[in-house]
């Protein structure tokens, strides 16, 4: 598979076995040109944000992923607002509901979704959604509180509001599971999406795709997932590129 020009939208650095630099080093050779990492809590937030600060290829998001809400206070949100500000950060994330492990009470997600879903519009800043088992409350968060912020819905999940999505002009982003057998509403929204709101990640070093399924996922194998994208849309491999690409670029307003 010969790629160039990727971007994952969505990984984990701080997660991953093995140094960024030899990390991002094996992506490049597989055709990925910049990731975008992601922050869950404060330290890694942090982290993400230094990693950039270094790296031309490496844009953050900072934010605290609603299994870690109850951690969301005042301290955290004022730390935020600093690292947002950072011309490397482009992007409140990951935040969220999620009411499948519900690792935090659910009024108290909903309050850390809202107000960071705020502090992104405030920043101009882009919003990473996580969103599990909690489509319709995400929404409606989303409804309330979205207004002014870019949305992007990392890890696809909500096949039933691909319309919504279309129709709001959500960018929705898949991960290595719509490689799998069992995917196939998944599948099927995938064909819906507007070309423009289409974006490729690997939630790194989770959800890798075929043929690597069982393995720890990396930047590296984003291609996997974009190929399969392409061959659902009838797209070349240079298409689905070109098409995803110059999306994460408008979406975070990265640099060309």
């Amino acid at each position: 598979m010969a790629v160039t020009g990727l971007i994952d939208t969505h990984c984990h650095l701080d997660m991953l076995k093995g140094e960024p630099d030899a990390v991002l080093a094996e992506a490049h050779q597989s055709g990925v040109d910049a990731v975008v990492a992601i922050g869950i809590d404060l330290r890694s937030s942090r982290e993400a944000a230094a990693t950039a600060a270094r790296r031309d290829d490496v844009y953050a998001a900072v934010g605290v992923h609603p299994h870690d809400a109850v951690r969301f206070d005042g301290v955290v949100r004022t730390a935020l607002e600093r690292l947002v500000r950072e011309p490397h950060v482009v992007a409140v994330g990951e935040i969220g509901l999620d009411f499948y492990r519900d690792l935090a009470p659910r009024d108290v997600q909903r309050a850390a979704f809202a107000e960071q879903l705020e502090l992104a519009a405030a920043a101009g800043r882009t919003a990473c959604i996580h969103s599990r088992e909690a489509a319709g409350e995400t929404f409606a968060v989303l409804t309330e509180h979205g207004a002014g912020a870019t949305v992007v819905l990392h890890c696809f999940s909500t096949p039933e509001y691909v319309e919504l999505c279309n129709e709001r002009g959500y960018y929705v982003s898949f991960a290595g599971n719509l490689t799998y057998k069992n995917a196939g509403d998944l599948q099927r929204a995938a064909r819906q999406v507007r070309d423009e709101l289409l974006l490729v990640e690997t939630d790194a070093p989770f959800l890798t795709p075929m043929p690597h399924r069982g393995r720890p996922n990396k930047p590296a194998y984003v291609g996997f997932t974009a190929e399969f994208l392409g061959r659902l849309r009838g797209w070349s491999m240079e298409q689905v590129t070109e098409i995803t690409t110059a999306n994460a670029r408008r979406a975070f307003g990265l640099s060309a």
